[in-house]
């Protein structure tokens, strides 16, 4: 456990061409003494003990400590295919190989061949597993043997769906097939513009996807395939209604559905249920959380404050790349200013923020341009964020899952990581 040491106080969218650069800038993050009003529950003096986030689920804080065992031999994924043996078009197969894939991921490796066959998958996996690729490549390879398919993406978060934008820039190099991102925070115009020459891909949130087909400057009619990615997320979101809306101007019949998702809850088997037909499971999940990041609680006395407990954590060198969870876009905003006038680099992502500047500061972020990035549960999925030394949950998330989701932004590509959540009590 961590103790405080004694510190005196310091894109829119595109079509058929690679976007141009994006970019960014700031939970009721407590400075006051004792229990804030952001922690519910009580916790005892021993790493023992349980809390309830916000929501009220009850967690067991001893989840929060979990040592990464670096020696500890684990079961090696031995491939049934590389990339060169899908039966892909040659030049889908060089983008691949000059992205610096050569092996498929095991979801990548379950999954392709079924997308092939056309068959509806369910595919549950951890995040960082390559969900992404799994879908995008037998679904450009399906658009190249049919330049009239078209594809629907839905994505929970405007910054899942413009990850999946540059990925698929980078696997449809010269291929002369097109894509736009429609997300709400940017101006919805351009969107429509783009829309209206029909690019193959479309990718979008549920909002903003139901505002342009409102707007008639998307008809699904002509939409055979979909992608329901981070499904339970979008279900977390009270996104039902416009997920409903929006494929019920699909031709149900005749439609390719893909649905990935990180759980299977009972809410999740009945989307399956009402959205797929005969699909094929596939479920490459190993454990809750990875391995190789060491999971740690940092008790907070009712004599220090959480800013300047987490000032001294920041202050360390090891703290280098940090990505720090709040709860609310308001305290979000304010622990990132506060941290500013304290001197360190830091910038934030939460819901009040506009497209460009939430992009304008995950791209400092990934650049290392400032060493902290603070964040609402928007940066919580889907985000490949490179290096990112330490998580820290300065506020109790709300399930145990969305824990779950906050730390496995660091320790990703094998590389070791270190996540902390802050306990305030005895």
């Amino acid at each position: 456990m961590y103790q405080r040491r004694e510190h005196s106080t310091s894109r829119t969218g595109s079509f058929n061409r690679r976007p141009a650069g994006r970019g960014f800038s700031r939970s009721s993050f407590g400075g006051s003494r004792g229990r804030s009003s952001s922690f519910r529950g009580r916790s005892s003096g021993s790493s023992r003990g349980g809390t309830r986030g916000p929501s009220g689920q009850h967690i067991d804080i001893s989840r929060f400590v979990n040592k990464a065992v670096i020696t500890e031999e684990v079961e090696n994924f031995i491939p049934e295919h590389n990339f060169v043996d899908f039966a892909i078009d040659e030049h889908l197969k060089k983008n691949i190989i000059a992205k610096g894939y050569a092996t498929p991921t095991p979801i990548q490796d379950r999954a392709i061949p079924h997308v092939l066959r056309d068959e509806d998958i369910v595919g549950i996996a951890n995040t960082g597993t390559g969900k992404t690729g799994a879908f995008l490549i037998p679904l450009i390879n399906k658009v190249l043997h049919d330049r009239n398919e078209r594809v629907l993406i839905m994505v929970p978060t405007r910054e899942l769906a413009i990850q999946i934008e540059d990925e698929f820039w980078g696997f449809a190099k010269h291929l002369r097939i097109g894509a736009v991102t429609c997300v709400g925070g940017a101006n919805i115009n351009p969107q429509i513009a783009t829309l209206r020459r029909k690019p193959n891909f479309v990718i979008g949130t549920p909002g903003r996807l139901k505002d342009v087909m409102e707007r008639r400057a998307l008809n699904l009619e002509g939409f055979g395939t979909v992608v329901l990615d981070e499904a339970d997320r979008m279900l977390d979101m009270g996104f039902i209604a416009d997920m409903k809306f929006i494929l019920s101007h699909m031709k149900t019949a005749e439609r390719h559905t893909l649905f990935f998702s990180a759980t299977l809850s009972r809410e999740i088997e009945k989307l399956i249920g009402d959205f797929l037909k005969d699909p094929v499971r596939i479920s490459v999940k190993t454990r809750d959380t990875p391995q190789n990041v060491d999971q740690d609680i940092v008790r907070v006395s009712a004599s220090q404050t959480k800013l300047d407990v987490l000032h001294d954590l920041l202050a360390q060198p090891e703290f280098s790349k940090v990505l720090i969870f709040g709860r609310t876009k308001h305290g979000v905003e304010k622990l990132s200013k506060m941290l500013e006038q304290k001197g360190f680099k830091a910038a934030s992502i939460h819901g009040n923020k506009t497209q460009s500047n939430r992009q304008r500061a995950l791209g400092l972020f990934k650049q290392n341009h400032i060493q902290i990035l603070v964040a609402t549960d928007v940066a919580a999925r889907g985000l490949d964020i490179p290096k990112v030394s330490h998580v820290i949950n300065y506020d109790i998330p709300n399930t145990y899952e969305d824990y779950v989701h906050r730390i496995g932004r660091t320790g990703r590509a094998g590389e070791k990581g270190k996540a902390l959540t802050f306990i305030e009590g005895r």
